[in-house]
């Protein structure tokens, strides 16, 4: 079974995760053109490496930022968006 460490309630079966997408910053919708909104909207980067990616645990409803080598599904860490890891 694979494991995955939640930021509030630690370890838990991966069944209780939703993958929600890379974290990307958005574009100020009022200045931006319309090309780099559908950029933004449309397209991701696809290289194989670390990733920062949005997770969503189910049961305690928490989006947190997980970093995992997409080559291995290897999950490094993982942290609230509002508290990342002293480096």
């Amino acid at each position: 079974m694979k494991i995955i460490h939640c930021p509030i309630n630690g370890p838990r079966p991966a069944q209780e995760f939703v993958y929600g997408g890379e974290v990307r910053d958005m574009p100020d919708p009022g200045t931006v053109t319309d090309e780099d909104w559908a950029d933004y909207v449309f397209n991701r980067r696809g290289e194989p490496g670390v990733k920062r990616e949005w997770w969503y645990h189910l049961p305690s409803g928490t989006w947190f930022v997980a970093e995992r080598d997409n080559r291995t599904d290897q999950f490094l860490r993982t942290y609230l968006f509002d508290a990342p890891p002293d480096v």
